[in-house]
């Protein structure tokens, strides 16, 4: 079809846009030859004439289908241009927020200035194994095909980043280092992965910066070399670095920052350390302060310059060495801040003791005069002297710049090479990854020798990239057999010859760099005379004499000449070096110690770094014998010699491409700016990469893809058996011109545009069906509707009818009452109111007549009441007027009696006055009576009556004036009296109004109260109308309240019935977690059990390789370490003496357990020796019996009888005396107890006393044992007596008679005495064993009662000491003496264990000799006499009635039982033909016959063989999934038999009698069940990884690939990455595979007895992988999320479900594994357009999280034109609803996730006594018992 066709109406096209570079339209018309005009319509609406160019006559690109836009690869697009790239990528980038895109064999990465959770080891897991293209586009992907075909091409491999600053090259390729560490893993233990991640932070810290497109722009190249050994592991790295921008540590742009270093020191200068480095804030320092811009937002300098120094330390960097790297940084920064002073033109100076050059000198260890002195001089060197000639300012800064550049370079390099010793493998390389990270093509305002030198190795680069793309081609065509025609590519090596060839770019520098006189414009105009008009590619700027232009691969660009020769030469003056190479400091000569050194131009470093940044040092004087010119290798120069390193490295390797995108210059998350993408496009060579697959056929379909596709085309009689020939005959009739397509081997070819024609052609067929399906549907609902509306038409004229009839009638029936309601009505309204006319005129007249009656009633009371009132206030004025007179009578009484007073009183005070007077006379005399002692006597009598009647006076004076104060009081009281009766009257007056006006408002109240009476009536009489209706309504609130209270009641039973299922299941998940937990450290535990002995067996092996005759360990030793983790109880009490050794030496501090566990263990060593005992005991008995049923001799019986009865004397006899003995002591004890009862030391003591009378208790128990022993002897004794008498006499005379040849009477006399002989020396070793043991209890007994005596001392001791010092000595007495007992007793045990050894030695000889005995017997009898002889019943064997179910072994067969059952042992065989569990069952009974033996060693050794057996065997066959079956079956049936038959009565519940009776009598082994369980459970793990293992390559194509339902699921065209993918198809899994494979995992459980609770879980935890690899893989793979695809996967998850059912594991918890996938399906197929349908999918998919949701929505993809995609609005609108929703932030679902694992008890109701061994195990050696 012509493309001319493909113009139609409607069809759409781009154009190109000024501002988003192409815009979209449609044509509004055919376009016909020779129009040059296309009418066209924009998206917006607008109409448009587009005129086509008449030189050309081109038409505007075709748009590519709806359903080919979002593709994971550009190359599946049917049209391959620039706006349908440019518009892909838009779409992906912005609507589906997919950052990665396939185009051919380059992954365009676009960086989204945005965090994305999309690197995390899930979906390093979900890319690992898998093919590039079944998965979305990752740079995982790409890192998963390089490490894939490395390992299958055996050939290295090349990752190429590249991509303009700010485009996330360094984060890709840091990404894929970290895929290549998480998945191959290290080799060995140094965590060589974690080394070279830690590399990036160092290299970014000294390496990146920030510019202004990038806050951490790598400012140089590196390829970094992951070196992996034989087994494809990472063993090391190596990094060569390319061309640093040195000028950027002198200089940097606005907005722009030096190396990242220096700041972080900075920030790090107040740490204590850098205390030294005298470092200040960036801002102070020249070096840091140019762009103005000191921080970075959200980046904190100091944590970046811990994690640098963290980085430094893995790698090895010491302390000491990170510290001079630091004080060489340090010294850069103050070497920068060091000024110049011009002292001239031509000369400078610097400032004396300046202080940064101080510091510098100081830091750097050098002398500050001669660095201060070669700063501002140089040195001159002629043919026949030398001159030192002074510099200026301006050449002296240069200098110093230099000066730093040159550190800092060789700084850098000195680091780098000491990461590549870090990274350095120990082993041989077998191959390596390299990544290469290199900076993209560069274009600014001002381009100068940084760009040219990076442009130059981008031409490099592309060059590669065309070849191989066209070489991939080539190779496609010629496997599918397609006529190859050459395809015109853009081939760059002008450009490159232009730039590196003889005389060109780099050749002219270098030679002007020579001239002694060379600059930059002399250089320019060499440029043009050689160049202009010569080449193409090279052109002259208009306006410029020192630039020019040379055309590359992606565009022009401008280079500026002027900085071009010093760049190339970066000269540094030779005596400065000389200055630093004597340093005192020893790091910086080591920085210099190989400058020269002479490289040759392909040499590298012995590091493999190139030497790309080495400068070349400028001497004073050439050295003899070296050319100069070897001195001089440019910048240049090695630059081209490093990039023909690079070159041939990746020529050798396969190389993969990541092409970074910077979608916008903003840093703007997910912004896309479609200029500066589509300058990238064209600069990194993607649209080359399209426009070479556009050349020839980029549209390719196998035969199988295009059959599906296109089935709709075809018609039935067109569908042959040959899928291949079907197609063939379609595409002829589709496609006329036979140049549009080709025929390859699997494929098929074609031109672009045919698919999008194809497309069309599909579309318009099943539009026409869809038309045809829509009429045919539309007319047999319309006729469906239009009989259903007839049909209710009729109904309702019908109803309506026989309606209106009724109506009439009841309207004739309503009419007639009507009549008669009136008549009625009438009549009783006249009479009504007649009544109520009567009745109200009768009120009136009673409310009238009442009225009057009370008003004068009113009026006569009133005036009554004023008579009493009137009568009353006249009576009160009366009174009142009587009390004033009677009150001023008595006041005026009053005042003259007071004046009468007042007279008395006058006079009475005269005469006081006379009195005093008498009395100072008196006192003036009583002065004279020393002088008138004479006069005494004659006056005495005078004045003795003086003073009598002066004592007269004075107290009738008292009197009066006690007289007159009475009266003054009383007349006070009178007066106040009278005031208050004044007030009193005042205040009667004022009453006396106030009563009147109250009198007045009491009358208006009155009636203003009779109207309020009325009106309460009247309300009252209302109100109780409203209570009673107000009580109706609150009785019907009260029933509704009890209705309501009801309810709640019920609710909140309810809820609480919630709350607490609700906080079940949390407790149950509770519980899970912390059994997954457990079971994860069981794993982690196993693991690292495994990886111990892997090393074991290493260490061993290499061992054994330089030692071919040492002797290997036996392999018991390794069981015996296992052991001890099995720590059961009797291992632990074992050690316990041995432990107890040096605490008693020591006597270190009481420790109060190891008290109680030393009587514990005293207790049980008592009780195991008693068992021993008896035990021994049984087993005399059982040889005697033995004994005696072999001996047929009345003489042998009657001597074993004399045994018996010795025996049983000697018993009693010792019985007694022990028991004598014992009573005595315990006597003695109690004597010496009794008075010191609450002594400290009682406790003890009374321990000792339990013991003995325990001791006593079993004395007493074996005195009864003795009993009944005598009382069995007695009865057989009589017994045996008359048998001896008649039957012995009768046997021994008829042996007599058949004997008759005397040597044969002869012989058996002989053997008969043999065996008297042999019989006597055994019980004459019994008794010598017995009367050892009689002399070991009276050793006892003694030692007894030392301890006894030595008790009793020490009691005596204690008495006198403290309490706290008897406590601690009693008790440290106590261990003393229980440590030695312990000890005893051990020793005892031992020589016990030799006796019973010894003692079943002697029974296996007698036996032995017995049986050959009888053979001897046997062979001198002739066979006739055999036949007439009668059996004798000693010889026949006897059949064994009751089996007790128990089976023993030998000690030494122990080993032949584990090989034979368990190693050895095949599952197929064991499950087919026996019983299931046998094997446990097995172990089971010999464990019972050990417990019944009382052999602790024995019961140990048996299972501790038995784990480390199933452990070596699951190990050695652990991927075969019914060994792994098997061995869980069994260890599970093992556990449970231990719990069975344990004894405890919670695991007796379902046994029978019979089995109760098995129990295990003597241990109990729960520890050992606890270690079977984690056993069980590490079995049960690697059952799980089986299966994952053998499920992994069947899910994803059965569950999502194949297509089940056949013709649902259309299949889009793919990309070339769907071709190239790594591994070939291996056959296509179906689900009827997985299902097959389900149904073989459920027989082989069921045939190995596999619990059905166990069973449940294993399936489970299947469908559980089932369901999450199919969901990741899902949410990784674009191309399956469609509608379609959901039908397959909800039509496969109902088969899974019918599975389910069929087998009755519905209930097993499997079917809700699989809920987020069905969620998932769901989702795919639901609406997706409105809010009702975003709330529907919100509640549909709560076991989906929030990310997973989202990330279905926007990978939803149409399958075909009539599904619609989903809106970015739509989306937005889920994440709003969902955003309080509290779940993982995780996309994928945890595959490897194991479900904790739980082992149900199961009982057997097999008996043990009724199980067989079959002869195929090989298990003759073992007997059942």
């Amino acid at each position: 079809m012509a493309a001319s066709e493909l113009y139609t109406k409607y069809a759409r096209v781009w154009i190109p846009d000024p501002e988003e570079v192409w815009k979209s339209a449609e044509l509004l018309k055919d376009y016909k030859p020779g129009d040059k005009v296309l009418q066209l319509r924009l998206e917006e609406g607008k109409d448009l004439e587009y005129c086509l160019d008449t030189k050309t006559k081109e038409l505007p690109p075709l748009r590519n289908p709806d359903i080919l836009v979002g593709e994971n690869d550009l190359t599946a697009l049917s049209y391959l241009h620039e706006p349908a790239v440019l518009h892909n990528l838009k779409v992906r980038f912005i609507d589906s927020k997919l950052i990665y895109t396939y185009c051919g064999i380059v992954l365009v990465a676009i960086n989204p200035y945005e965090q994305l959770p999309i690197y995390g080891e899930d979906i390093i897991n979900a890319y690992s194994g898998q093919n590039m293209g079944d998965m979305d586009p990752h740079i995982f992907a790409v890192a998963e095909e390089a490490y894939k075909q490395m390992a299958r091409d055996e050939r290295n491999q090349s990752i190429i980043v590249s991509g303009e600053s700010g485009a996330g090259k360094t984060v890709s390729a840091k990404y894929a280092m970290r895929y290549f560490a998480t998945v191959s893993g290290s080799a060995s233990e140094a965590n060589v992965e974690e080394k070279v991640l830690a590399s990036n932070p160092i290299m970014e810290s000294i390496g990146n910066a920030k510019t202004t497109r990038n806050d951490n722009s790598s400012r140089f190249g590196k390829y970094i070399e992951i070196g992996f050994d034989k087994r494809y592991r990472i063993i090391g790295a190596n990094m060569r670095t390319y061309l640093l921008e040195k000028s950027r540590v002198v200089f940097q742009a606005e907005e722009e920052r030096n190396y990242h270093i220096f700041y972080q020191l900075c920030a790090s200068a107040a740490l204590p350390e850098f205390k030294t480095l005298r470092l200040g804030n960036a801002n102070y320092f020249h070096y840091t302060k140019q762009g103005g811009s000191p921080v970075i937002d959200g980046v904190d300098d100091a944590k970046e310059m811990v994690n640098t120094r963290q980085a430094c330390t893995l790698l090895g960097i010491s302390d000491s060495y990170q510290m001079g790297i630091f004080r060489i940084l340090a010294g850069i920064l103050h070497l920068g801040n060091v000024e110049f002073a011009s002292r001239d033109s031509d000369s400078c100076t610097v400032p004396p003791k300046h202080e940064p050059l101080t510091i510098f000198c100081d830091l750097m260890g050098v002398e500050y005069e001669e660095m201060a002195h070669w700063l501002c001089h140089r040195k001159l060197a002629t043919a026949t002297e030398t001159y030192i000639k002074p510099i200026s300012k301006l050449h002296a800064i240069n200098a110093r710049d230099a000066l730093a550049k040159h550190i800092y370079a060789n700084l850098f390099n000195w680091i780098v090479d000491h990461v590549n010793k870090a990274l350095h493998a120990t082993v041989k390389q077998h191959s390596f990854i390299g990544v290469l990270d290199i900076y993209g093509f560069e274009t600014f305002e001002i381009n100068s020798f940084e760009q040219f030198c990076i442009n130059y190795a981008n031409e490099k680069l592309q060059q590669q990239f065309n070849m191989h793309v066209f070489k991939l081609e080539q190779e496609e065509y010629m496997k599918e057999q397609i006529p190859w025609t050459l395809i015109d590519f853009y081939d760059n090596q002008p450009c490159i010859n232009l730039i590196e060839a003889k005389m060109g770019v780099l050749d002219l520098l270098d030679e002007e760099c020579k001239m002694p006189k060379g600059s930059d414009d002399s250089w320019a105009q060499k440029l043009y005379n050689t160049h202009l008009n010569k080449c193409a590619l090279f052109e002259k700027p208009r306006l410029s004499n020192k630039a020019f232009i040379i055309k590359h691969f992606a565009d022009k660009v401008e280079y500026q000449c002027e900085g071009f020769l010093e760049k190339n030469k970066d000269t540094v003056y030779e005596e400065q070096i000389k200055v630093l190479k004597s340093s005192k400091f020893k790091l910086l000569p080591e920085l210099f110690q190989d400058e020269e050194k002479v490289l040759s131009p392909t040499s590298a470093t012995p590091s493999g770094r190139v030497p790309l940044s080495r400068t070349a040092v400028k001497p004073a004087k050439a050295r003899p014998g070296q050319a100069s010119k070897e001195h001089k290798k440019t910048v240049g120069h090695q630059f081209r010699n490093s990039l023909h390193l690079l070159m041939e490295t990746l020529n050798a390797t396969t190389p993969h491409y990541v092409r970074c995108i910077k979608p916008n210059d903003f840093k703007f998350p997910f912004t896309f700016d479609e200029k500066r993408a589509v300058q990238q496009l064209r600069a990194c060579g993607v649209l080359e990469t399209i426009r070479i697959s556009a050349a020839g056929f980029p549209s390719r379909w196998t035969y199988q893809e295009f059959f599906s596709r296109y089935r709709v085309l075809m018609k039935q009689r067109d569908v042959l058996g040959d899928r291949k020939q079907t197609c063939k005959n379609v595409l002829e009739k589709l496609i006329k011109d036979k140049d549009k397509y080709q025929f390859g081997k699997t494929k098929i070819f074609f031109r672009a545009g045919q698919v999008a024609y194809l497309e069309k052609i599909r579309a318009d067929k099943l539009r026409a069906a869809c038309i045809r399906i829509q009429k045919t549907i539309r007319g047999w609902l319309m006729r469906k509707k239009y009989m259903r509306m007839r049909k209710a038409a009729i109904t309702i004229q019908r109803h309506v009818r026989g309606y209106q009839a009724r109506c009439y009638a009841k309207f004739l029936r309503r009419t007639r009452a009507a009549i008669t309601i009136q008549k009625f009505q009438r009549m009783y309204v006249v009479r009504k109111r007649y009544q109520c006319m009567r009745a109200t005129t009768i009120a009136l007249q009673a409310l009238l007549r009442g009225y009057m009656v009370r008003n004068k009633y009113q009026m006569m009371l009133r005036e009554h009441k004023t008579v009493i009132i009137q009568k009353h206030v006249r009576g009160w004025l009366a009174r009142v007027h009587y009390r004033r007179t009677l009150k001023a009578i008595v006041y005026l009484q009053c005042c003259y009696r007071r004046m009468m007073a007042k007279r008395e009183l006058k006079k009475l005070k005269i005469e006081a006055r006379s009195v005093e007077r008498y009395k100072k006379l008196h006192i003036g005399l009583e002065n004279k009576i020393v002088q008138l002692q004479r006069k005494i006597d004659e006056q005495n009598k005078e004045y003795k009556s003086l003073l009598e009647k002066m004592s007269n006076l004075e107290i009738t004076y008292s009197t009066e004036t006690e007289k007159l104060r009475n009266d003054v009081e009383r007349l006070r009281m009178s007066e106040e009296e009278a005031k208050n009766a004044t007030n009193r009257v005042i205040s009667l007056q004022e009453e006396i109004a106030k009563l009147r006006k109250e009198l007045h408002q009491t009358q208006s109240e009155k009636k203003t109260i009779e109207e309020w009476a009325d009106k309460y009536k009247h309300d009252t009489e209302q109100l109780v109308s409203e209570l009673k209706e107000q009580n109706t309504l609150l009785k019907t609130e009260k029933e509704e309240l009890n209705r309501r209270i009801h309810d709640q009641a019920r609710e909140i039973t309810e809820s609480m019935e919630r709350k607490l299922v609700e906080e079940t299941k949390q407790l149950e998940l509770d519980l899970n977690d912390e059994r997954l937990r457990y079971q994860n450290l069981l794993n982690e535990f196993s693991r690292l059990e495994e990886r111990y002995d892997d090393l074991k067996d290493e260490m061993n092996l290499m061992v054994s390789i330089p030692k071919p005759g040492h002797k290997r360990t036996d392999s018991t030793h390794s069981s015996n370490e296992s052991e001890y983790t099995f720590s059961s109880e009797i291992t632990e009490a074992e050690d316990l003496p041995v432990r107890m050794e040096e605490p008693s030496e020591k006597k270190a501090p009481l420790d109060m357990s190891l008290f109680l566990k030393l009587q514990k263990r005293v207790t049980e060593l008592e009780q195991e020796k008693q068992s021993l005992q008896d035990e021994l005991d049984r087993k005399e008995e059982q040889a005697l019996r033995a004994k005696a049923k072999e001996e047929e001799r009345p003489p042998i019986r009657g001597a074993e009888l004399e045994y018996e009865s010795l025996k049983r004397q000697e018993l009693e006899s010792e019985n007694k005396k022990l028991k004598n003995e014992l009573n005595e002591l315990q006597k003695a004890l109690t004597e010496t107890r009794a008075p010191e009862v609450t002594a400290p030391g009682a406790p003890a003591y009374r321990v000792l006393l339990d013991q003995l009378t325990s001791v006593s208790e079993e004395l007493e128990v074996r005195k009864e044992e003795v009993l009944i022993l005598r009382s069995q002897l007695v009865s057989q004794k009589e017994a045996i007596q008359p048998k001896n008498t008649m039957t012995d006499a009768t046997l021994l005379l008829e042996d007599v008679q058949k004997m008759k040849d005397k040597g044969e009477i002869a012989q058996a006399y002989i053997g008969l005495k043999e065996t008297n002989r042999l019989l006597e020396s055994q019980l004459q070793s019994q008794k010598k064993s017995h009367e050892n043991e009689l002399e070991s209890l009276r050793g006892e007994i003694q030692s007894l009662k030392e301890e006894n005596n030595r008790q009793q001392q020490l009691l005596a001791q204690n008495l006198q000491l403290p309490p706290e010092a008897r406590i601690e000595a009693s008790l440290q007495h106590e261990i003393t003496r229980l440590t030695n007992e312990n000890l005893d007793l051990m020793e005892q045990l031992e020589k016990q264990d030799k006796t019973v050894r010894k003692l079943k030695k002697q029974l296996k000889v007698f036996a032995k000799k017995i049986g050959e005995l009888e053979v001897g017997q046997m062979e001198n009898i002739s066979p006739g006499q055999i036949i007439d002889e009668p059996i004798r019943p000693v010889n026949i064997p006897r059949k064994e009635k009751d089996f007790q179910g128990m089976l023993e072994y030998k000690k030494e067969d122990e080993q032949k039982l584990v090989k034979n059952l368990i190693l050895e042992l095949k599952p197929r065989g064991v499950a087919v033909n026996l019983i299931p569990g046998l094997p446990a069952y097995i172990l089971f009974m010999c464990v019972r016959h050990a417990d019944y033996l009382n052999d602790d060693q024995k019961v140990r050794s048996l299972l501790t063989s038995t784990i480390n057996g199933i452990k070596k065997v699951l190990k050695k066959r652990g991927d075969d999934f019914e060994t792994v079956s098997f061995w869980l079956s069994n260890t599970c049936r093992f556990l449970h038999c231990l719990k069975q038959y344990s004894g405890e009565e919670g695991f007796m519940k379902h046994n029978t009698p019979r089995q109760n009776e098995h129990c295990l009598t003597n241990f109990d082994l729960a520890e050992y069940r606890q270690v079977l369980s984690d056993l069980a459970i590490q079995i049960y793990q690697q059952l799980v990884r089986v299966l994952e293992n053998i499920l992994q390559p069947m899910i994803v194509s059965g569950m999502l690939e194949h297509e089940t339902i056949q013709g649902v699921s259309g299949v889009k065209p793919t990309g070339l990455r769907k071709r190239t993918s790594s591994i070939a198809d291996e056959g296509t899994y179906t689900l009827d595979s997985i299902i097959r494979q389900l149904n073989s995992f459920h027989s082989v459980m069921c045939q190995h007895g596999m619990d059905p609770e166990l069973i449940k879980q294993v399936v489970k935890q299947m469908f559980y992988i089932i369901g999450a690899v199919t969901l990741n893989n899902l949410l990784l793979r674009k191309d399956m999320c469609s509608w379609s695809k959901g039908m397959q996967i909800r039509y496969n998850v109902s088969q899974l479900e019918e599975w389910l059912r069929d087998k009755n594991l519905m209930n097993s918890g499997a079917k809700e594994t699989l809920e987020p996938l069905i969620q998932a399906a769901q989702l795919l197929q639901v609406k997706k357009k409105t809010d009702e349908d975003a709330e529907a999918i919100c509640s549909m998919c709560n076991a989906l999280t929030t990310a997973q949701i989202v990330k279905v929505l926007n990978l939803y993809t149409p399958v075909n034109e009539f599904e619609e995609r989903v809106l970015v609005s739509f989306i937005r609108t889920i994440q709003v609803r969902l955003r309080d929703r509290k779940d993982s932030p995780q996309l994928l679902m945890d595959a490897k996730h194991i479900f904790p694992v739980t082992f149900p008890f199961n009982p057997s109701s097999l008996a043990l006594e009724t199980i067989q061994i079959p002869a195929s195990l090989g298990l003759g050696f073992i007997s059942r018992v």
